[in-house]
């Protein structure tokens, strides 16, 4: 299939993003077309630990019009969700060109649209929707050790636990991934060592409704991002059927837990002495949004069972009462590092004026200061769901309202 010279709207990325996008522009008869680097859905393939499932019930992380054929509070392997992305695009007739990488965008000199160089030949469009999701470059800090006798990876090129060699293992963040990576390899038996920064320990399920449910009445999926930092480290997980992150019984389970990782000097590791103060926080929170699950419930009139065992705060682990402040990669046998350090994002290819002084995308919900340019998927597009699978279907039709708005306009005629 020869890809258009022109066409009215190009989706760039076919990720969950670039589907929605393309379902609500052709509910409006929006000519366009989505170009895809690799696969439909390729980061839910090939980006993935082996056994990595979806962090949220699949009742609740999908599209609108098709469900998953899964039990509804199943938490669904990532290939199921690459293949429901497949099925999605062949419902909609979403018009896919996969093996297509863009690989520069400039305006069009004195008109509107854009010139789009692709591995495929140019095209020439009027309007951009960028797609490329928030999870573009895997990023290890420049604190990470020069050491050809250390395995370093990013949390995005881990498999199992069979890829790392012999000896004991740092995780340092503590995520989701950098959680389930560690509990994966502690139950796998490797003696792990997990560096936890600031993060939000939410309950898995509390009063027999899931935490993505608690997050839908209070609002917490609207939540806009406190502040220009980095995001918090979101400790939540769908593994094993779904269960509450504790640290703490991680801990009893083996994993010594260490604060935010410091510095590395010659074979010795230092760390922040916050590990107690940024666990009591988490459990702070925790306990905060379980008083206003309880008043939810009180003044709606809801008939929900209690669960007293949610409260279970457990005794600091020793390695909580006790911090520990620096390690010796040698002396304690720790051959592989795990960096579950978050990601950055990769434009270099779009010489728009649409970037800030760090090169983080300017816009607002999505929508930038450059006519027909927009970005979509991205955290907190909109609020705290913009990133999720049912909150980037949401941002999608918004922004495509946006674009058949601004499309009238310029049909206008006297």
């Amino acid at each position: 299939m020869n890809l258009p010279e022109q066409i009215d709207t190009v989706i760039i990325g076919g990720g969950q993003a670039g589907i929605a996008m393309s379902e609500h522009l052709g509910n409006l008869h929006i000519p366009h077309i989505i170009l895809e680097k690799a696969r439909i859905a390729e980061a839910w393939r090939s980006r993935r630990w082996d056994s990595l499932v979806a962090n949220g019930p699949c009742w609740h992380d999908r599209f609108p019009n098709l469900a998953f054929s899964a039990d509804p509070q199943s938490f669904v392997h990532h290939d199921q969700v690459a293949d429901y992305f497949e099925t999605y695009a062949k419902q909609i007739h979403a018009p896919v060109y996969t093996g297509v990488e863009v690989l520069k965008v400039t305006k069009k000199p004195h008109a509107l649209g854009y010139i789009l160089q692709t591995s495929q030949g140019t095209i020439e469009a009027q309007r951009l929707v960028i797609a490329t999701g928030p999870f573009q470059k895997a990023v290890i800090p420049a604190i990470a050790p020069k050491s050809d006798t250390l395995y370093q990876i990013h949390s995005d090129q881990y498999k199992n636990p069979q890829q790392l060699p012999e000896g004991n293992v740092l995780v340092i963040g503590a995520g989701s991934s950098g959680i389930q990576i560690a509990d994966e390899l502690n139950r796998a038996g490797k003696k792990v060592f997990l560096s936890v920064g600031k993060h939000e320990r939410p309950p898995r399920r509390y009063r027999d409704r899931d935490n993505v449910w608690w997050l839908g009445v209070l609002g917490g999926w609207e939540a806009e991002k406190p502040d220009n930092g980095p995001l918090k480290g979101f400790a939540v997980s769908g593994a094993h059927g779904g269960h509450t992150v504790d640290f703490k019984k991680l801990a009893n389970q083996g994993i010594t837990l260490v604060g935010m990782t410091k510095a590395f000097t010659d074979s010795k590791v230092s760390f922040q002495a916050d590990l107690a103060d940024n666990i009591h926080q988490g459990e702070e929170n925790y306990l905060k949004l379980l008083d206003e699950a309880d008043a939810f419930i009180t003044n709606s009139g809801l008939d929900l069972p209690e669960d007293p065992q949610a409260r279970i705060i457990l005794e600091d682990p020793e390695c909580v009462k006790n911090l520990i402040t620096e390690l010796d990669l040698v002396n304690e046998d720790i051959q592989s590092i795990i960096w579950a350090s978050g990601f950055g994002y990769d434009y270099d290819w779009l010489e728009l004026d649409i970037f800030d002084e760090n090169h983080r995308p300017k816009h607002k919900q999505g929508i930038t200061s450059e006519a027909g340019v927009y970005f979509l998927g991205l955290p907190y597009l909109t609020g705290r769901g913009s990133s999720f699978i049912w909150g980037v279907w949401h941002d999608a039709k918004h922004i495509a309202e946006h674009i058949n708005i601004k499309r009238k306009y310029l049909a206008y005629t006297d």
